[in-house]
């Protein structure tokens, strides 16, 4: 009787252990978990069995307990097995009352003889059975044949009932054969699931990917097993033809070729996990297009292989291309613009090697735009840029910055030679293509360019550097008139530096009242009496100190702000003339120059008007004066300005006569009272030829009854001369040097004025 115990036991533990190992192999299939567990918990019944029996008595209630736990541990995973071969879930509360329920009745049958104990058993064994075959009878044959088996062993445990002793041989054979074909039953309904299952993903991955916009190519053993819809409408390749290889295709590249075979190999051997990458490829029927793709290793019929998604993205990129063109590309000529250049010269900067940078604009390009209209003046920037291609080609890069002003780069290759002589050379070049007219539409025109050239690294080692340098060379070449060219210097760009920082201060220093005047005095050429003072400007600049007018004049008339400057000396002016009668000091009259712009203002004389009443300055204690250069450039403008002034009181002094363009008419048009001969005319004398234009200057003023003031005088000699030739006044460092206000008192008080503050 015991070897068919042993036996059963030994069939259970095999075909639990089976159970389990397929469950490991196949974790989605949790029912052979429970089920092979359960199977071998029953290979422990017999030996537990066959100890309760041998232990009758007070040592058998550990054997009980063994025997107890098996039977109830059992038939709970049964149950669990059971319901999970059918799709079932059961809960932890039912499980546990079950649970406890068998432990119950397991414990109140110990006592019983070991028939009647059997006899529940089977009654709980067939109960479950019955139960899992009426779960699994809707299934698959599998799933029946399993139910019909787990019936079968229930009543299998019945044999020792009816026979007793005898038929426990008969019921663990019986056990034995009904345990290997559960196990073979239970084994095969899970593989058939797991085939299923593995069909269903399939199915679904098939389905996905042929819905899919994005093309799927699955390449194994230099084949293409398969390849979706999308796949072949992004090639097209026609559905009825077997899908190439990557590699083998008529319009891949002997180097992309290459690629495609080593990343394959690198994904296929498990190298890489995954590899991404993109470019533009060919159609089947030769249409270019732009691809991204994906890679990574899959089991194709368990088998390794490369999986490759496809994205056709040939619209956003030629979208992406159209934005950076729109970026980096000058719409009107079609060539590199301003953010092109400063990317390129950034590249070469970086690189160090040196390199020319040749910025040119068109001189006086305004007149074609005038002459014909806007249009010609594109179409004369066009074949401009069409002449620069000519004149500069590669390495050269010709590029088109804004409005008319052009660029060109040399990059230089080591052992190229000079930096300076190529890009001279590359401007003799464009000279000489230029002396040729550029053919248009309906025209023939000659256009000049002013070119500025800086060199890498000697102009700049930075992008902004070098155009700020060849910018300024730029506008020095224009000074020259025709084609010009000037190598930058380094002072260009401090020069431009200082100039835009003295402007800006210049600003500040309105706004703050930074100005101050000095005061140069005239003398009489009879007695050497006081008879006025000329106002001077002087900038005491924050942080700075005094600063001369010869620094900051220039650059308020370049801004305009020589308008406000002038406003603030005659301001300034009248307010220390007032206060000089006011302080009852014996006053002369103090000139205050005026700008160009100032003569050109229709407004000024008001201005003049206003601050006199202001101050309540009478009209003997001022001049003023204009420059030679002013009125004869604006003459009718200073003639309608000096009859302003006239119907003011006021007496106009002409200054700096004979520093420009001169003309003797100036003086019979203007309705002048002063004549102030320039320094330039003083400096030579006493020689006699420079004494004999003074001489004719004045005898024409005293035609004229204009007083004549000697400008410069710095020594007795020129004094002498000066007075020789018949100047009424000197000014001049000989007899003294501007002066402030406070020392301008002192010369008040030693001299008898010519003129004597009226009454108020």
């Amino acid at each position: 009787m015991g070897y068919p115990f042993l036996i059963n036991s030994l069939v259970n533990l095999i075909v639990g252990l089976a159970l389990v190992l397929a469950w490991r192999r196949h974790r989605e299939q949790a029912f052979l978990r429970s089920l092979g567990l359960a199977t071998l918990v029953q290979a422990l019944v017999p030996p537990a069995f066959l100890w309760w029996q041998a232990a009758q008595g007070a040592a058998s209630w550990p054997a009980a307990i063994v025997l107890v736990a098996s039977v109830v541990a059992g038939l709970m995973l049964l149950s669990t097995g059971a319901a999970g071969l059918a799709g079932r879930n059961l809960s932890r509360r039912s499980l546990s009352a079950f649970a406890a329920v068998l432990v119950v009745i397991y414990l109140v049958s110990l006592p019983f003889e070991p028939r009647a104990g059997q006899a529940v058993s089977g009654v709980l064994n067939l109960g479950v059975g019955l139960v899992a075959a009426r779960w699994l009878w809707p299934h698959d044959r599998a799933e029946r044949l399993s139910g019909v088996m787990l019936v079968a062993l229930g009543l299998n445990q019945f044999w020792f009932v009816a026979l007793g002793e005898s038929g426990l041989a008969l019921q663990a054979s019986l056990g034995t054969v009904l345990r290997v074909g559960l196990g073979f039953g239970l084994l095969y309904a899970a593989l058939r699931r797991s085939g299923e299952a593995a069909q269903r993903l399939r199915d679904q991955y098939l389905r996905m990917t042929e819905k899919s916009h994005f093309g799927v190519i699955v390449i194994q053993d230099d084949r293409v097993p398969y390849a979706n819809n999308a796949a072949r409408v992004i090639y097209n390749y026609p559905g009825n033809k077997p899908f190439p290889l990557p590699w083998r295709s008529r319009h891949v590249t002997d180097e992309d070729r290459e690629r495609s075979l080593s990343r394959h190999r690198a994904i296929v051997t498990g190298q890489v996990d995954q590899i991404q990458w993109e470019g533009p490829r060919l159609r089947h029927d030769g249409h270019r297009m732009y691809l991204r793709f994906a890679s990574w290793r899959i089991e194709w019929d368990g088998r390794p292989a490369e999986q490759v998604v496809v994205i056709d993205d040939t619209e956003h990129h030629a979208a992406a291309a159209a934005l950076l063109r729109q970026a980096t590309e000058d719409g009107l000529t079609g060539l590199p613009n301003r953010s092109a250049l400063l990317s390129r010269l950034g590249h070469l900067c970086e690189q160090g090697q040196p390199f020319g940078l040749l910025l040119m604009d068109v001189d006086r390009f305004k007149l074609f735009n005038e002459a014909h209209g806007p249009s010609v003046g594109d179409d004369v920037l066009r074949a401009l840029a069409r002449a620069l291609r000519e004149a500069a080609p590669s390495p050269a890069e010709a590029m088109r910055l804004g409005e008319d002003e052009f660029a060109l780069l040399l990059p230089m290759a080591a052992g190229d030679g000079s930096a300076e002589r190529a890009s001279m050379a590359l401007a003799g070049q464009v000279r000489e293509r230029l002396l040729q007219p550029l053919e248009l539409p309906g025209h023939r025109f000659y256009v000049d360019v002013s070119i500025g050239l800086a060199l890498h690294p000697e102009s700049g080692r930075e992008p902004e550097a070098l155009l700020r340098s060849a910018q300024a060379a730029m506008h020095e070449a224009k000074r020259v008139p025709g084609l010009s060219v000037r190598l930058a210097d380094a002072g260009f760009v401090r020069g431009s530096g200082a100039s835009l920082k003295a402007e800006q201060a210049l600003r500040a220093g309105l706004h703050n009242e930074e100005f101050l005047l000095v005061y140069q005095p005239k003398i009489s050429a009879d007695d050497g009496r006081l008879t006025g003072f000329e106002a001077l400007v002087r900038w005491q600049r924050a942080g700075v100190g005094l600063v001369s007018p010869a620094e900051f004049i220039p650059a308020a008339e370049r801004t305009g702000l020589i308008g406000a400057l002038g406003a603030l000396i005659l301001d300034k002016a009248c307010a220390q003339v007032a206060a000089w009668l006011a302080a009852g000091e014996p006053v002369v009259p103090v000139a205050v120059n005026v700008s160009p712009l100032q003569l050109l203002d229709p407004g000024f004389a008001g201005l003049v008007a206003r601050s006199m009443a202001l101050h309540r300055v009478p009209p003997q204690f001022l001049t003023i004066e204009i420059t030679e250069t002013a009125a004869a450039t604006h003459l009718a403008q200073a003639r309608e300005r000096i009859a302003e002034f006239g119907a003011l009181g006021l007496q106009v002094a002409l200054d700096d006569f004979g520093a420009g363009v001169s003309s003797l008419n100036i003086l019979r048009s203007l309705p002048l009272q002063v004549v102030k001969i320039d320094r330039l005319l003083i400096d030579p004398m006493p020689a006699a030829d420079a004494q004999a234009v003074v001489r004719a200057v004045c005898q024409l003023a005293r035609a004229l009854r204009l007083k004549v003031v000697a400008e410069g005088v710095e020594t007795a000699e020129q004094a002498d001369a000066a007075r020789d030739a018949g100047c009424d006044e000197f000014q001049g460092y000989y007899f003294s040097r501007p002066v402030p206000a406070v020392e301008a008192v002192s010369w008040l008080r030693r001299s008898q004025p010519a003129i004597t503050a009226a009454p108020n």
